[in-house]
């Protein structure tokens, strides 16, 4: 995946300043970085949920398109795990997971539902399979949401700030998910404010500040040895505490 040169405003705000980023498959890149930084339109840039004013992203070399079938086409290879867990609260868990599968990649329902079950089991909640959202813990639906995007077999996933809505003790069990698909060699950004994460699955560490990546590096240099004082200034206060 490559990102070339990506402008975005918000009215005068200049979001994302001249940003260039190239990813690997069976890499992982994690994204840090103060509030406002730019971090979070960057990663849903990266799927035109938020438009770009200049530059080019391209996945698998194909440029992405502005709009209409070749971008839903070209979305759902680009998996994203939000926030909020964005569910669909008046279908079951099961029903979640498999809706994308069938109505978008036009799969066979019986199938669909074989694979779901799958991937409910993998991210541990395959019991949960006939409850609905309401139903889960904050824990729970965030690993429903990463099954129901690793659903559509995605060649990228993305992932923005997962685990920042959740109570401490159900940000490790979403991690853990997190970090065996790191190890499984999936492509995945990540913003987050983990850093135990970042430098346990990272491959990379991208550090955005004002909108623009001040330092890329991997996490052990990064974390030991960063070489803008920004970075450093950040690291100081996180890392203190």
């Amino acid at each position: 995946m490559q990102l070339s040169g990506v402008q975005k405003w918000f009215g005068d705000l200049h979001v994302l300043q001249d940003v260039d980023l190239a990813i690997d498959a069976g890499e992982v890149v994690v994204v840090i970085g103060p509030s406002g930084s730019g971090k979070s339109t960057l990663c849903r840039a990266i799927n035109r949920l938020e438009p770009i004013q200049q530059g080019e992203i391209r996945i698998d070399g194909e440029l992405l398109p502005e709009e209409g079938k070749a971008l839903a086409r070209l979305r759902a290879d680009v998996g994203m795990v939000f926030q909020s867990f964005n569910l669909f609260a008046h279908k079951t868990v099961l029903e979640n997971v498999t809706l994308g599968p069938v109505k978008v990649r036009r799969r066979p329902k019986g199938e669909v539902e074989t694979r779901a079950r799958e991937l409910l089991d993998r991210v541990g909640v395959g019991n949960q399979a006939d409850k609905y959202p309401a139903q889960l813990s904050g824990g729970q639906q965030q690993r429903v949401a990463i099954a129901r995007a690793l659903a559509m077999d995605p060649k990228v996933m993305l992932f923005d700030e997962p685990t920042s809505a959740l109570d401490p003790e159900m940000i490790n069990e979403v991690l853990d998910v997190m970090t065996s698909l790191a190890r499984d060699g999936m492509t995945m950004v990540v913003v987050t404010h983990e850093m135990g994460f970042a430098r346990r699955a990272a491959n990379r560490v991208v550090f955005m500040d004002g909108g623009r990546i001040v330092e890329s590096a991997d996490p052990e240099t990064f974390f030991t040895r960063p070489t803008s004082d920004r970075a450093k200034d950040f690291l100081s206060k996180i890392l203190t505490h």
